[in-house]
């Protein structure tokens, strides 16, 4: 590989797992920042969705080509950097991995919602849901810091983003989210001190996150 652009959006979550994803490889990349309410031609007619991530790989002698959608993304870093290994090697494993990183995009789209709220029963209908989950999840860890014990993988980009987002709300108001999930407590710091996981976004996030919420007149933040 030559050269990589990762297309971002500075709050996508999903963007913050490749962007963690190629640090832990130790992979030189740019980032390249969309406006996704104004969408350029040329970024739609690379990304078929329309959505970030997506991957620009320029390689000597060949035209640009493009990889979307982030799961996506990681599995080809995976199989196209040498070195660290994000992937257990056992395949059933691997594909465990593979269901707890869907899970994980499920809980990101549970925290939308809640996150996005903006009336009551839509917000106490989506906690219930992410309680629910981070139960299961609870139970599924096997080991600390990370997911899986003290081999950092792709599990855990793909929950890095889920406890930024939390982190990121509890800056203004008080969530209970993870509230008797010790594990999962344990989880997020460790994720947090992580430095792929810090330098996955910009310095501002919190501040572009929050104001994200605030203009989709999200009931979470009223009361902050």
């Amino acid at each position: 590989m030559n050269k990589l652009t990762l297309i971002s959006s500075p709050t996508c979550p999903y963007v913050q797992r490749a962007a963690i994803a190629l640090r832990e490889k130790q992979v030189a990349f740019e980032v390249m920042y969309v406006d996704l309410a104004d969408k350029p031609e040329w970024f739609l007619a690379i990304s078929p969705l329309g959505k970030v991530p997506v991957l620009r790989i320029e390689r000597d002698g060949e035209p640009p080509a493009v990889i979307f959608e982030s799961a996506v993304i990681l599995e080809y870093l995976e199989e196209a950097v040498p070195g660290v290994k994000l992937h257990p090697a056992d395949p059933l494993k691997r594909a465990q991995h593979r269901g707890w990183i869907e899970f994980g995009s499920s809980v990101l789209g549970d925290l939308h919602r809640y996150s996005t709220a903006t009336d009551a029963a839509a917000l106490a209908a989506s906690r219930l849901a992410l309680r629910g989950k981070f139960k299961r999840l609870e139970s599924a860890l096997v080991g600390r810091p990370y997911f899986a014990g003290q081999h950092f993988s792709l599990v855990d980009t793909a929950f890095a983003p889920v406890f930024r987002q939390i982190d990121a709300l509890e800056t203004v108001t008080t969530t209970e989210l993870l509230d008797g999930f010790p594990g999962l407590e344990a989880w997020r710091k460790a994720l947090a001190a992580r430095d792929s996981v810090r330098a996955a976004v910009p310095e501002d996030y919190v501040e572009r996150y929050l104001g994200r919420l605030r203009q989709l007149d999200a009931v979470l933040l009223k009361a902050a």
